[in-house]
């Protein structure tokens, strides 16, 4: 974190930060507004994200706090991997959970790269990245809508996307396409969605120009710069306020088949000064069911939780997490390895929102919650009239 900087312009630094907010918000909106499914149009299942040219989240739009702070781990891997080979034009696709960093295999993520203006004849650099994840309807599998509990391996879970070009230079890669609608069970839901994703990023792409245009490139990211040390700042002094202490908390799931045996959840939260650290050490090996929620999206439960807990209007970037140490054991629930079954790893990522406010409970008793029903459910309707396959699946709380 840089030290406080006297020449930051407070009105400036707050103007930029609601630009940035609203440009990832209006992302949201155009996907909402143009889906295809209901779990993406009614249910809001999806994440809007502007991020800079490292990848790092400048601001998520509305909808799903348990995508919060998931963008990070799956744009490092793609930058690493496309490094130099980023064009104007590019449209980038994945869902896979260890091949690409993603969540679970419906969770799609769509993202392009943002290039300023060039001069004629010079193209212009990258600058930033709009970015979105939505849970599409079925991406094939054992089950419609895959999100399967009995799924043994992921292999059993539906198509596996590793992080690849949908769209280069502006031209669809039409192969992928092909291959996409030919493995789901609804391809007119999920390519309606998929294209829906890309005209979310276009939005944020063509509103970030706009703020370039009027600010001035090196402005805008200078004030990105500052905004990711003005959340790290605000979340460190309330932290600093947490009574410092080691506070444990332990949830339990039945398990899952005939004979389910009982899956722990053990938290240990160390507030020390204007840090905090989670640690899973104690909870369950990964088990031969869907239930295993990856790394990526542990943490971002993680850090749902704990923004849910602090009254600073702190900005919802990359920032907010910095000062948030999050780990578990590899091979375990909730740090799965290859090939765990991850697709109703929601289950899981509700429970370790509870842990943390049944750990939180003890230093912060005004601030959390009482226990929840334990997460949210998704019932799936689905079958095939006169030959062609139906799915509507929308989560249901309490």
């Amino acid at each position: 974190m840089n030290a406080a900087r006297r020449d930051i312009d407070p009105f400036q630094l707050e103007l930029m930060r609601s630009c940035f907010d609203t440009i990832a918000d209006d992302m949201a909106l155009t996907l909402m507004r143009t889906a295809h499914s209901g779990i993406v149009r009614d249910s809001l299942d999806f994440s809007t994200a502007l991020l800079d040219a490292c990848g790092l989240t400048l601001a998520q739009g509305i909808c799903t706090p348990m995508h919060m702070g998931s963008f990070h781990d799956a744009m490092r891997r793609l930058i690493g991997q496309y490094d130099g080979r980023v064009d104007p034009g590019d449209v980038f696709i994945f869902n896979d959970p260890y091949a690409a960093d993603g969540q679970h295999l419906p969770d799609i993520y769509i993202t392009t790269p943002i290039f300023t203006r060039g001069e004629p004849g010079a193209p212009g650099r990258l600058a930033a990245w709009a970015t979105t994840v939505a849970h599409h309807s079925d991406v094939g599998g054992i089950v419609a809508g895959s999100n399967a509990l009995g799924a043994e391996e992921i292999f059993m879970e539906g198509l596996r996307l590793p992080i690849v070009k949908f769209m280069a230079r502006g031209e669809p890669n039409q192969a992928l396409w092909d291959v996409i609608a030919l493995n789901v069970r609804t391809p007119d839901k999920v390519m309606g969605d998929l294209q829906a994703q890309i005209a979310a990023c276009r939005s944020g792409e063509r509103e970030m120009l706009e703020l370039f245009d009027r600010y001035g490139v090196d402005t805008v990211l200078e004030y990105g710069s500052h905004l990711q040390d003005y959340a790290e700042r605000l979340t460190r002094a309330e932290i600093a306020e947490f009574p410092d202490g080691v506070y444990e908390f332990t949830d339990h799931i039945e398990g899952l088949g005939e004979d389910p045996e009982l899956v722990v959840l053990k938290t240990t939260v160390t507030v020390a000064g204007d840090e905090i650290s989670i640690d899973f050490a104690g909870s369950s090996d990964q088990i031969r069911g869907g239930i295993n929620p990856t790394f990526p999206f542990t943490k971002a439960s993680c850090y749902a939780a704990l923004r849910s807990v602090m009254v600073s209007d702190i900005p919802n970037c990359h920032g907010f997490t910095v000062p948030i140490r999050v780990s578990a054991p590899e091979g375990s629930l909730v740090n799965p390895l290859f090939p765990a079954p991850c697709g109703a790893r929601g289950i899981t990522g509700y429970r370790i929102i509870d842990c943390l406010f049944g750990a939180l409970a003890e230093p912060l008793p005004d601030r959390v919650t009482a226990d929840t029903a334990g997460g949210s459910t998704l019932p799936t309707i689905a079958g095939y009239r006169t030959g062609k396959a139906f799915v509507f699946c929308a989560p249901c709380r309490g």
